[in-house]
């Protein structure tokens, strides 16, 4: 791809489509001067397309807007587990993703990649409704129900509605860095980071102002990442047990508390990357992770790249 041209993103409509679904890739990486995205919403072919939930939806694209994209999302639609989309959908996907197109399906969207063969013999998720229906549909895919999204390369999926806003930050992650992903999710006023290996549902048995304290000591750890941080001190912000903290702390963040915290220390790291050009050494004291060296270890174990190289591909040099 020309690094002076947008990424073409592609939002296909499907017949019965969800307006959450839809509205997720389309707000996130909408067309703005700060976001180097073009986004096209299309349908199998151009004109009116009827939604779900009462809503429908006057495309100006067919299925011509996803031999030009860079990032095509097939939002969830109504009934996947019933039938296939029409044969000249399938087809499109396809031929994007063998272009290089990736592919990323919201919610029920999964049975439409699915539909393909794309994902046989992958992990890949959907809402938790329907995943015992796309597994029984498409024996070959291994469905994960127990995660947010699934990251398989140019094959991503993802569960319900909001668990679309985490796959689109993770893309926009991966794409132009942590600083772009954050700055988008205070836009949306949504959680920077949810881990994708996060289960979809859990029963909530604890009242839910305990999870409003646990936020609290989430935002207070945030203003102290270069400081030391314990279990034993989070779960006193919290005022709760540690043995509670850490159970509450996984349900909520698919982390455990020190494993969010080096995640938190990463993410900080990887912003002072981004945005200034400040020494190895001294972002890992800022950071909370005492030496470069150290620094260099955590990126390479967690991220699978070191700190040059990562300042390299995402400095903004400001």
């Amino acid at each position: 791809m020309s690094a002076s041209r947008p990424r073409r993103v592609a939002v296909l409509v499907l017949e019965g489509a969800k307006p959450l679904d839809v509205g997720i890739p389309a707000q996130v990486f909408s067309t703005r001067a700060s976001m180097p995205y073009e986004v096209r919403v299309c349908g199998a072919a151009p004109g009116l397309v009827t939604g779900g939930d009462g809503l429908s939806y006057h495309v100006a694209d067919g299925l011509d807007a996803l031999a030009r994209a860079d990032i095509v999302f097939v939002p969830g639609y109504r009934f996947p587990d019933r039938e296939d989309p029409p044969r000249p959908v399938v087809e499109a996907l396809v031929a994007a993703h063998g272009r290089g197109a990736r592919l990323a399906a919201i919610s029920t969207g999964a049975f439409a990649l699915a539909a393909t063969g794309l994902l046989d013999g992958r992990r890949a998720t959907t809402h938790w409704h329907y995943t015992r229906a796309l597994a029984a549909r498409h024996p070959l895919v291994r469905v994960d129900e127990n995660v947010l999204f699934v990251d398989e390369g140019s094959l991503l999926t993802s569960a319900g509605a909001a668990s679309g806003i985490d796959l689109c930050l993770h893309i926009l992650r991966g794409d132009l860095g942590v600083a772009a992903s954050h700055h988008a999710a205070r836009r949306l006023v949504a959680a920077p980071y949810r881990s994708g290996g996060q289960a979809q549902y859990v029963p909530r048995s604890v009242p839910e102002p305990l999870g409003e304290r646990f936020a609290a000591t989430r935002e207070w750890a945030l203003h102290r990442l270069g400081e030391p941080l314990t279990l034993e001190m989070l779960a006193r912000h919290a005022a709760v047990s540690p043995r509670t903290f850490s159970r509450r702390f996984v349900e909520d963040t698919g982390y455990t508390p020190m494993q969010w915290v080096m995640r938190a220390r990463l993410d900080m790291a990887r912003e002072l990357l981004e945005r200034s050009q400040r020494g190895v050494e001294q972002i890992a004291a800022d950071v909370g992770l005492g030496t470069g060296t150290n620094l260099r270890l955590h990126f390479q174990r967690v991220l699978g790249t070191t700190p040059s190289d990562y300042r390299r591909t995402f400095s903004r040099g400001e």
